[in-house]
């Protein structure tokens, strides 16, 4: 017997908590891992950059198994991919260890990373209404709860890599169970068919693709140089220092509960503006400098705006061509890792040439630059083509 949907949309939910879980316990443990291998600061960024480029190849990945099989068989193939990776990551040592198994949770990292935006498309067609909003607020509380768990871990001195047991665990289990309760309905071309397959829509993809930029600059920047903010801008003293990311955190999952329903209320485009502004002023009141509490503001409008933007992003990315949703949100999903490299990497370059507070600029031009983009939110399919069912 199939699945019934209200299951299938929370296998999905799962696949999307379990990838943010694993995430940051891996960024919470970098600084373990760094002191276990004996790699320093340029070392670790070396791998981190490594990493980043191995999940640009597991979204061509993706594609290519949705192509053949169906995003629900890349999805499974992610998720083992990185329990392995994440359980040999934590229980080996040394950097030439290190560096090719970090690659390799990467290469998970992007199989994973598109294929749940593959399948989360699918999830939001049979549901008729939005979901993506609800889906990221998962993978944001998932993300909250696993720095938790690493506190949890270093508080009673454990090892932070413990936290890699937990989540390579919960990727296993949703791998599992995913192969069972997953989508199988394949929405992409025949790749044996006779007749080549007409051209994907690339200005609409790259359109959708710059709002996705925008809203990972953002949350690549507020990630990587939050917390270095708080303590080299605004002075706060180290045990608040966590505020600024905190802050901008909460914004991101009050951000993405409320978007589905506010979607369904005022459509995508209306709600792509207020991001847009949200997200525009929050930076420029962190290019400020200070006072704390409108720094703390900045990095909560700033959430706001990368909050709502990529659920909107990926629902309108899953409409551009309904039948060939999996290879669409597949190009999408790449700009992500654009966006990666150089919210982690610009703001540092200008903190050494002048001020930190001066790399939120960097957000706010992103997020200007692709205000004609925001235009493509709000038109309906275009390519009206029913997905073809893969067999369960």
């Amino acid at each position: 017997m199939s699945p019934s949907p209200t299951l299938r949309r929370a296998s999905v939910g799962a696949a999307y908590a379990s990838q943010a879980f694993g995430y940051a316990a891996l960024t919470t443990s970098l600084p373990a891992l760094r002191d276990r291998t004996g790699l320093d600061d340029g070392g670790l960024s070396i791998v981190i950059l490594c990493m980043t480029v191995g999940a640009a190849a597991g979204t061509l990945v993706a594609d290519w198994i949705a192509v053949r099989a169906g995003s629900r068989a890349a999805l499974v193939a992610g998720l083992g991919l990185e329990a392995i990776a994440m359980l040999l990551i934590a229980s080996l040592s040394g950097p030439s260890l290190l560096i090719p198994l970090l690659m390799l949770q990467g290469l998970g990292l992007g199989l994973v990373d598109a294929s749940s935006n593959m399948q989360g498309s699918l999830a939001e067609r049979a549901a008729g209404r939005p979901l993506f909003g609800r889906l990221f607020a998962t993978a944001t509380a998932a993300g909250i709860v696993s720095t938790l768990v690493t506190f949890a871990v270093l508080s009673n001195g454990m090892p932070a890599t413990t936290t890699l047991f937990v989540a390579a665990a919960f990727h296993a289990i949703v791998a599992v169970l995913g192969a069972r309760f997953f989508d199988p309905a394949r929405a992409a071309r025949e790749p044996h068919a006779k007749k080549p397959a007409a051209p994907l829509p690339r200005q609409g993809i790259l359109l959708v693709g710059l709002v996705v930029f925008a809203a990972f600059v953002i949350d690549t920047a507020a990630s990587a140089w939050g917390t270095v903010y708080s303590t080299d801008v605004l002075g706060l003293e180290a045990r608040l220092t966590p505020l600024g990311y905190g802050s901008y955190l909460a914004a991101v999952l009050v951000a993405r509960l409320v978007a589905d329903p506010l979607i369904t209320r005022f459509g995508r485009a209306p709600l792509a503006l207020t991001a847009a502004a949200s997200g525009v002023v929050g930076c420029l009141a962190l290019v400020a400098g200070g006072p704390a509490w409108l720094a703390l503001a900045g990095f909560a409008l700033a959430g706001l705006g990368a909050g709502w933007l990529v659920p909107l992003a990926f629902g309108r990315a899953g409409e551009l061509v309904p039948g060939r949703s999996d290879e669409v949100i597949a190009r999408v999903n790449l700009f992500n890792y654009a966006a990666a490299v150089i919210g982690a990497v610009v703001p540092g370059v200008i903190a050494m040439v002048g001020s930190l507070q001066w790399a939120f600029i960097l957000p706010a031009l992103a997020l200007v630059a692709c205000l004609p983009a925001l235009r493509r939110l709000r038109e309906g399919p275009a390519e009206p083509v029913a997905t073809e069912e893969g067999r369960g």
